[in-house]
């Protein structure tokens, strides 16, 4: 009996931290990269900028919002709601992307 609760403990363990991983999103080249992503409630996601301009990472909805960033510089939010997250660089509004929350 120990065994299976041990292996059904593990299982779960492994289920939630695979739900739980965080997300990183590059920006190179004045992209998000990926620039669509879907994560679970609870998840944080962090841009890290490796371009040599600055950036920053606003959602339309204004819920989050980082400074500059500048080369190497990171900016993490975690998400806390479900729904869709678009956001953009506001240095450079072609760039766009969107985080789905389930």
């Amino acid at each position: 009996m120990k065994k299976y609760l041990y292996a059904f403990t593990l299982g779960l363990s492994l289920i939630s931290s695979s739900a739980w991983a965080d997300q990183t999103i590059n920006i190179k080249d004045h992209l998000f990269a990926p620039d669509k992503v879907t994560v679970a409630v609870g998840t944080k996601v962090t841009w890290v900028n490796h371009d040599a301009d600055p950036h920053t990472v606003v959602s339309q909805d204004r819920k989050f919002r980082s400074s500059a960033l500048d080369t190497n510089d990171n900016f993490s939010y975690i998400f806390t709601e479900p729904g869709t997250y678009k956001y953009f660089c506001t240095l450079h509004p072609t760039m766009l992307g969107t985080v789905t929350v389930k």
